[in-house]
């Protein structure tokens, strides 16, 4: 099994001059000490407009940044907004080509689309819409990666002339592309397409597997018709993380900001937001009362919570995701008011006590399974719609903007 950490980038209110410097620096950190510890995805999202529940608008910026200070970790776009009205395909396409060549091949394309309103109509996306705008996009991304030149497309949200959209990615055709999943039915999506499952919703081990089955089965099917040009046959799975050798101090450092998280992702759908006034994190404390000392008093002879508890804890609630048929467990551990050194001490426990378990049989297992998907995939991407591309002469003529003669060049030299 593979490890990741996950960034939101959340910031609850009240904010404090140097607040949002921090925390960018600090989860930087996180992602250099994460790569210096053997975690192999570090994954930033990106959304737009989402007050305290993220402030991870230019996700590009940050990886970049972490591309120059990592050496190992693979640098996971989890997601970026690929739908035009948030970023045209060929800037997509362009920026995910940069940071590739950048960080050496390091980079994951995570695709999404937005799901409040606050994201949906800051941009004039329609609702209804969203899903055929963002797979339209996302297909012509892979194309944009892979062909020299891109032959243009004539779509129904975009459309783009022939050009040729550089630089190239260094992986190739193009990074190994995923689709961000909440539910059984996205997980379907995602495996009809060819692309790897990253399931940003908190489930139970047997809901893992039922989610795994599904996605493996459609692998394995005539359903999967792939829109990149190779096929991420990968399902991960986020959960929370704290741990600590005493698990009432675990859950003391992680349980209020991981319970934020999920008040404040309903809280975007659910309650009306005034831009810049609405307070999730004041009207949360008022609602919750002091349940952290509840919950570890019902902790007190075993704890199951996605990730909080012990070293022990933490390897029983990974043991059911392996077996479960998960390929990588992301850790959320930036969330509420998580504390910046608490982070980075249950990083560092993690690596030393959980993961050397879970990574001793990682090449055989991810040998095995190459093996035994390879025809399944070979057989996927011989159902794909390849698009053409254009022989020489078809490739049609840019004209100049003036017609002018150049300057003689040893004229101008001399």
């Amino acid at each position: 099994m593979r490890f990741g950490v996950f960034y939101e980038l959340q910031l609850p209110k009240p904010w404090k001059e140097g607040d949002e410097h921090r925390l960018f620096h600090e989860a930087l950190d996180q992602v250099v000490l994460a790569d210096k510890l053997g975690f192999d995805y570090a994954w930033e999202v990106e959304h737009h407009f989402l007050e305290e529940y993220s402030h991870s608008s230019a996700p590009e910026v940050f990886l970049a940044s972490a591309a120059a200070k990592t050496e190992n970790i693979r640098l996971g776009h989890g997601i970026r907004q690929v739908i035009p009205n948030y970023n045209h395909p060929a800037r997509t396409a362009e920026t995910v080509a940069t940071l590739d060549l950048m960080s050496s091949g390091r980079v994951q394309l995570g695709i999404g689309e937005g799901a409040t309103r606050l994201e949906l109509g800051g941009f004039g996306i329609p609702a209804k819409e969203k899903r055929a705008m963002s797979i339209e996009a996302a297909e012509q991304i892979a194309n944009m990666m892979a062909l020299d030149p891109y032959p243009g497309f004539e779509g129904k949200y975009f459309s783009m002339p022939c050009r040729n959209v550089i630089p190239k990615p260094y992986q190739k055709p193009h990074p190994p592309m995923w689709m961000a999943c909440t539910n059984r039915d996205t997980i379907r999506v995602a495996a009809s397409l060819g692309l790897g499952a990253l399931a940003f919703s908190f489930v139970d081990p047997d809901e893992a597997k039922h989610w795994a089955d599904i996605y493996y089965g459609i692998i394995k099917s005539e359903e999967c018709k792939p829109i990149g040009h190779s096929v991420n046959a990968n399902i991960a799975m986020v959960s929370n993380f704290s741990i600590h050798h005493d698990r009432a101090e675990a859950i003391r450092r992680g349980h209020e900001g991981f319970e934020f998280f999920g008040y404040a992702l309903a809280a975007l759908v659910t309650r009306d937001i005034v831009p810049g006034r609405t307070d999730m994190w004041g009207e949360y404390l008022k609602q919750r009362g002091n349940r952290t000392e509840e919950v570890i008093e019902a902790a007190k002879d075993g704890y199951d919570a996605t990730g909080i508890g012990t070293p022990d804890d933490m390897r029983e609630h990974l043991k059911a995701f392996q077996e479960a048929g998960v390929d990588q467990v992301i850790f959320m551990q930036q969330a509420g008011r998580n504390k910046h050194a608490h982070i980075c001490e249950s990083l560092q426990l993690f690596a030393d006590e959980v993961m050397p378990e879970f990574k001793a049989e990682l090449a055989a297992r991810e040998a095995a399974k190459q093996e035994e998907l390879a025809p399944y995939i070979e057989a996927a991407l011989k159902r794909k719609n390849w698009m053409k591309p254009l022989a020489d002469d078809e490739i049609p003529l840019v004209k100049a903007s003036v017609a002018k003669p150049l300057v003689n060049q040893t004229s101008a030299a001399e």
